[in-house]
């Protein structure tokens, strides 16, 4: 065990020892500096003990806990998804990964990732209980380029329409002010994330100031509620002709364009 210190701290007994060895070997030096054989015995002797006393305390010191696994590329995006819901831009899911769960992204590793998800659906159908797919355009239900979706989530969900970027962001903004406001202690990079994304809704934030969660929902569920009905409308048409017109790799990661026109 260590030593109680007068401020109430234990000492670790390594440090304790790399304290006395660091001082015992200047000792050894002055001493044989100034030519005091039998000193410079002493203080040898001292300090063969010291480290062997510093080695058996480093076998018994407990190991450190292990750092918590990073998720696998796929969860990670998984993850950040899973708290916007809305089909989402490459750049806006590495900004929540590193906002939100200290992950490692970056734009290049998801379009690769979006296409081993197909490949991998086409080869093994259903076997994932999820597959990270694209989100489809409303009127060719083609890939929409550089968004990501979930695969559970309704089909109406995963099409965009012509009011759907501007629904989604704020629906976006409004997932991660909730998220925000339900962490204890949010890191500077949240609120720099949530900041950036006030700038760009009427009334959510004040010049230079940081972004306040419930002022940002508010604003946000304002504007949201202007388009939301249309946009709703517009994906829900959409989504009824590609369950139609599309079969599961289409519905997921979207018809070719020569599909689409004949289709059409």
């Amino acid at each position: 065990m260590g030593r109680l210190l007068s401020c109430g701290i234990v000492e670790d007994p390594l440090d304790a020892l790399e304290e006395r060895i660091t001082k015992l070997r200047a000792q050894v030096r002055e001493a044989k500096a100034a030519g005091d054989h039998a000193r410079v015995k002493l203080f040898r002797a001292q300090l063969a003990d010291a480290e062997r006393a510093w080695n058996a305390a480093l076998e018994e010191a407990p190991a450190p806990p292990p750092s918590p696994p990073l998720l696998p590329l796929r969860e990670q995006v998984h993850q950040a998804l899973t708290l916007l819901g809305v089909p989402t831009p490459s750049r806006l899911i590495v900004s929540v990964n590193e906002a939100f769960f200290a992950g490692h992204l970056s734009s290049s590793q998801l379009t690769s990732l979006r296409r081993d998800e197909e490949r991998s659906f086409r080869t093994t159908p259903y076997s994932r209980p999820y597959y990270l797919c694209a989100a489809l355009t409303a009127d060719l239900l083609a890939p929409a380029r550089g968004l990501l979706a979930v695969s559970t989530w309704p089909l109406a969900t995963r099409i965009v329409g012509p009011l759907s970027s501007r629904t989604d962001f704020l629906t976006a903004a409004i997932r991660i002010a909730e998220h925000i406001a339900r962490l204890e202690a949010p890191g500077e990079s949240a609120y720099r994330l949530l900041t950036r994304m006030a700038q760009n809704i009427p009334g959510a934030v004040d010049d230079f100031d940081q972004a306040v969660p419930a002022r940002v929902i508010a604003a946000a569920e304002a504007e949201l509620a202007l388009h939301r009905e249309a946009d709703q409308t517009q994906r829900a048409e959409a989504a009824a002709r590609a369950t139609k017109q599309l079969d599961a790799v289409g519905q997921f990661f979207g018809a070719g364009l020569k599909s689409a026109a004949r289709t059409a």
